[in-house]
């Protein structure tokens, strides 16, 4: 007997009935955590990000093209224990031309990459305003933020954009092609971007207004004196 044990412990894998299967189970990992046995498709951690990542990546890629507005960058400095380390600050203002818009800022250590920091931030921050025949606001606001002040009238056909820098950029986005605006108080691109963001905030449109109040859009834009005809063509020419 001692001496068939010690043959059998002497001999190689493939003589001992059995050894083999054990081999391969063993350096296929099957109870081991670096083992292959769970893969991508039956639900693992690894495999789900994946699905999420890629459901993400169609989503922005079927997207509608966005209008990118750089507004205004400049150069920033942070003190460390071994000096100064500069940087960029950008100022992007994004919109859809069809009554979307908003704008973010980001800071890097590169140009490109404080841009690209600043348009995500922008994209998420993006507001609804109503448009009037989809080329000017329905009616006139005001907004402010911090020392800037902005005013926003409704303008006839043809008149343009007549506003500065910032605020130009912030209606071309969202897609006005009349308005006129002022702003005293600052020129400082931050605070007249926000202030104007305020006085578009407050925009209604006759139609959310009917709803709220349970009435006709042609009651409300008749009771400043025009005819019940016009405020009916008014009305049905009226879509937000």
């Amino acid at each position: 007997m001692a001496d068939e044990t010690e043959i059998q412990a002497g001999a190689p894998a493939d003589v001992i009935p059995g050894a083999e299967g054990q081999g391969e189970r063993r350096g296929r990992g099957g109870r081991g955590r670096g083992g292959n046995d769970r893969g991508p498709g039956r639900g693992g951690r690894d495999g789900n990000r994946g699905r999420r990542d890629d459901r993400n990546k169609g989503g922005e890629d079927q997207g509608e093209e966005l209008i990118e507005k750089l507004v205004h960058i400049n150069r920033v400095s942070k003190t460390v224990k071994g000096g100064k380390r500069f940087g960029f600050a950008a100022l992007v203002v994004v919109g859809d031309g069809k009554g979307r818009a908003g704008f973010g800022h980001g800071k890097a250590r590169e140009v490109p990459e404080a841009i690209s920091k600043a348009t995500a931030a922008a994209k998420k921050a993006m507001v609804r305003v109503p448009l009037r025949e989809g080329r000017t606001l329905h009616h006139d606001g005001k907004g402010h933020f911090g020392a800037g002040r902005v005013t926003v009238r409704t303008a006839p056909p043809g008149t343009g954009i007549i506003a500065g820098g910032p605020m130009r950029a912030i209606f071309e986005s969202l897609g006005v092609h009349d308005v006129v605006t002022k702003s005293v108080g600052t020129s400082n691109p931050y605070n007249m971007i926000r202030a104007t963001f305020e006085a578009l905030s407050d925009q209604t449109s006759p139609k959310s207004v009917s709803q709220r109040r349970g009435k006709k859009i042609a009651d409300l834009l008749g009771r400043g004196g025009a005819s019940a005809t016009v405020a009916e063509a008014e009305a049905a020419a009226i879509t937000e």
